[in-house]
């Protein structure tokens, strides 16, 4: 082949990765994620205001464990049953996933994960109250039973996150967001781009919504 071919199929080739390479990018989703009460509603209330706009459902309201609301979309819910097509909604947005269901999100999209993390005697305390404003009965596992339960969980969704390249993840601490949140979103502004709104994100940290601190 001359070299004048050769030029001529690198351009063609050139060109056809260059329109390819904005459609992959609109498959990045940005993904919050951690344990029951680890502080998920506050980093998505947080990335709204800085500019990511949540995908929601608004079926579950707030009240007092989470006066802000959930920010929960209720078909994340049915990702181990295959139900991923909600997905093509959540391009550009951020959406709330709880940490069991991270391994169903299909491959072939991009995820930017903010993995939020507490102490879990804060966390155990948080889901006691929980229970007891429903009615329900806080003491029908053990505190140190469940807390093993959380370590092992927490370990294994660790080290299948270290293990996936479409994963980009950030762990974030409630209790450093509370301590240093200026720190900390300027962390998931990095992860994120560089574009959100730092201020207004610090703005949403509410140290009175701190209310189950350890000791």
């Amino acid at each position: 082949m001359s070299k004048k071919a050769t030029g001529f199929w690198e351009k063609l080739r050139s060109s056809f990765t260059s329109a390819a390479q904005p459609a992959l990018e609109t498959k990045v989703v940005t993904i919050v994620s951690g344990l029951p009460r680890s502080g998920t509603s506050m980093m998505m209330k947080m990335l709204e205001v800085g500019g990511i706009p949540p995908l929601t459902d608004e079926i579950r309201t707030a009240d007092k464990d989470n006066p802000r609301g959930y920010y929960e979309f209720e078909r994340v819910k049915q990702l181990d049953k295959g139900d991923t097509a909600w997905l093509e909604l959540a391009s550009g947005k951020a959406v709330k996933v709880i940490a069991a269901l991270l391994k169903h999100l299909p491959s072939d999209h991009t995820y930017k994960v903010i993995f939020m993390l507490r102490d879990l005697d804060e966390m155990l305390r948080s889901q006691k109250q929980m229970l007891i404003r429903r009615g329900e009965s806080p003491d029908k596992v053990d505190d140190e039973e469940m807390a093993a339960v959380f370590r092992k969980h927490l370990s294994q969704i660790q080290t299948w996150l270290d293990g996936q390249s479409n994963f980009e993840v950030t762990y974030i601490s409630y209790n450093d967001i509370l301590q240093d949140p200026i720190e900390q979103a300027e962390k998931i502004n990095l992860l994120l781009g560089g574009t959100l709104n730092v201020e207004k994100m610090v703005n949403v940290v509410d140290p009175n919504l701190y209310r189950q601190r350890r000791g």
